[in-house]
């Protein structure tokens, strides 16, 4: 009971924090500080960024900031996270299903615009990327009319070779996203303790480097954005879509000029917040009224993380805090669903 008390105290003062805010979180040398925004996005991938063995990793963000911590949204699934990272909708109001994004785009994106949408109406004339070895974020969430670079390739090394040859070919997009599968793949056979997940991972790792100097040499991280994250984990014995810990937190690792050196970003941190940091940095404003990502605080210099705005979803507001409670009760009803 006691634990359970403390819970929902907890949660009634980081939602309090989130609806009231404390400024507006902007700073006028760091808002619109970038030309450029990379995710890359390791599917499946979880908290595990944070293991010993992850070099490249942690050669890139030791003086960036990392949240290790990140919600996803309630359903830990691929469709339902990469729309979110990608529109900065909650999973309640997209209800972007796995089937629902390989299959169309028509209930996605005609209410949510992603991020891509909103930077191209924002600067018309700014190249943008998507190449990823899950095709369907290219099917589901990406536009395809709005000019986008789409490439859908795998495995993962067919991708990053992909990638690089994008880049050496002198491509400057304001805003690149990839996704990487492998990792996901080796959870869902062999689960996350196993030793073919760790290669996975470290294989991943190797990816991130080579992605990494790949844009240095090119001349882009000087005012690049570089953003790393998973759309969700992997239990112990494989698989997800439940309420784990190791299902439903994930990691978001930050670099670039204006980023707080071993930062950790605050408390209310969700993975569709990358879709508010990805626009907040290249000074392009969210047009979505149901955009409810924020730009967390301790993540940019001098700036304040910004109030979430759970008026605009209420269901997000009470299932996810809910959720919360469940996950860190030891979600003690799986078994029976």
């Amino acid at each position: 009971m006691k634990k359970i008390i403390a819970l929902l105290l907890t949660l009634t003062m980081l939602m309090t924090v989130c609806v009231t805010g404390s400024a507006d979180g902007q700073n006028e040398n760091t808002y619109g500080a970038y030309k450029h925004v990379f995710i890359i996005g390791i599917d499946g991938a979880g908290t595990f960024f944070e293991k010993d063995y992850m070099t490249e990793f942690h050669r890139i963000f030791d003086n960036g900031t990392v949240k290790y911590g990140a919600r996803t949204e309630t359903k830990t699934d691929s469709g339902p996270n990469w729309t979110s990272i990608l529109t900065g909708v909650s999973y309640f109001k997209h209800g972007a299903e796995n089937g629902v994004v390989s299959g169309t785009q028509e209930r996605v994106f005609k209410k949510y615009p992603s991020i891509f949408s909103v930077v191209h109406d924002a600067m018309p004339d700014a190249e943008l990327a998507s190449i990823v070895n899950w095709g369907a974020v290219n099917i589901g969430i990406v536009e395809d009319e709005i000019g986008v670079t789409e490439i859908s390739i795998g495995p993962d090394d067919a991708t990053v070779e992909a990638i690089v040859n994008y880049f050496n070919e002198g491509h400057s997009p304001a805003l690149f996203f990839t996704q990487l599968d492998e990792v996901d793949a080796a959870g869902h056979g062999f689960g996350s303790s196993s030793a073919e997940y760790e290669k996975a991972m470290k294989e991943a790792d190797e990816r991130i480097g080579i992605i990494y100097d790949c844009l240095e040499e090119n001349g882009l991280l000087e005012d690049g954005l570089f953003i790393v994250t998973a759309d969700h984990g992997h239990k112990e014995t494989g698989g997800h879509g439940r309420f784990s810990k190791l299902e439903s937190y994930s990691t978001i690792a930050v670099a670039g000029k204006t980023v707080v050196s071993g930062g950790s970003m605050d408390n209310d941190v969700k993975l569709r917040d990358i879709a508010a940091i990805s626009l907040y940095a290249l000074g392009v404003e969210p047009t979505e009224w149901s955009f409810t990502a924020r730009v967390p605080g301790n993540l940019f210099k001098d700036v304040s993380g910004q109030a979430r705005p759970y008026y605009r979803d209420i269901t997000d507001f009470i299932c996810g805090g809910i959720m919360w409670i469940y996950t860190n009760l030891g979600h003690p009803l799986d078994e029976f669903f």
